[in-house]
């Protein structure tokens, strides 16, 4: 994160704000762009789902991600802020431009697409036993993989980033993405389930486990790398 200078009387100067304005907006592009390419394809039948996520998220944190850190997704917001790289203030300012982006690009992948029906993914029963620890277990992942590829001391400067984090989505998806959707991504949940392709009733479980496993994630970096502050 860029350090900027404080006022005097505590308060934030100008160029400060305008720093913290710039992250948030790239915050929701980046989200935005993710969030639609996902319900575009899956609202319009793609067989290609999983690649298309993994590769628009690669380029999104490509082109941001030296602004902002290319988060894009609250879980991973959240690991970062339980590995100590961000400030709890925001993390929450983060998290509002991610699930404020993820709504309105559920809203406009099913304008755009327009499907005459959709299919809502509703689970009960072992299914719903299964979707929650396939999220947990790649959303795990994702944060783990995005920590150590890119927030980690021993890894500085790689060019490989993006790669990384990527293609641990597109693995995620095409393993699992039969079971829960593939989300891995609490504002991809809230972006498709504003497109119809997750039940409402549904999302208390998807938010739990993949903020819970970004916390996870967060967590256990700490405990394996103490001296990486």
């Amino acid at each position: 994160m860029t350090d900027v200078l404080s006022r005097p009387d505590g308060g934030l100067a100008t160029g400060q704000w305008a720093e913290a304005a710039r992250k948030y907006a790239v915050e929701a592009l980046g989200t935005f762009f993710l969030v639609f390419t996902v319900g575009a394809a899956v609202l319009s039948g793609s067989t290609y789902t999983p690649l298309a996520a993994g590769a628009v998220l690669m380029a999104m944190i490509y082109a941001g991600g030296h602004i902002s850190g290319g988060h894009y997704n609250p879980a991973v917001t959240m690991a970062v802020l339980l590995r100590g790289r961000i400030q709890i203030g925001e993390a929450i300012a983060y998290w509002i431009a991610q699930f404020a982006a993820g709504v309105l690009a559920g809203a406009v992948s099913h304008a755009v697409v327009n499907p005459a029906t959709v299919r809502t993914l509703t689970l009960s029963g072992h299914a719903f036993t299964a979707a929650a620890l396939a999220e947990l277990l790649f959303t795990f992942a994702l944060c783990w993989v995005v920590l150590n590829v890119a927030t980690s001391r021993q890894q500085s400067g790689n060019g490989f980033f993006g790669l990384a984090i990527g293609f641990t989505v597109t693995a995620g998806a095409f393993a699992v993405g039969g079971i829960s959707g593939g989300s891995f991504n609490p504002a991809v949940t809230l972006g498709g389930a504003t497109g119809g392709m997750f039940a409402w009733s549904t999302l208390w479980i998807y938010f739990l486990v993949e903020l819970g496993a970004g916390a996870l994630a967060g967590l256990v970096f700490r405990a394996l790398n103490p001296a990486d502050k």
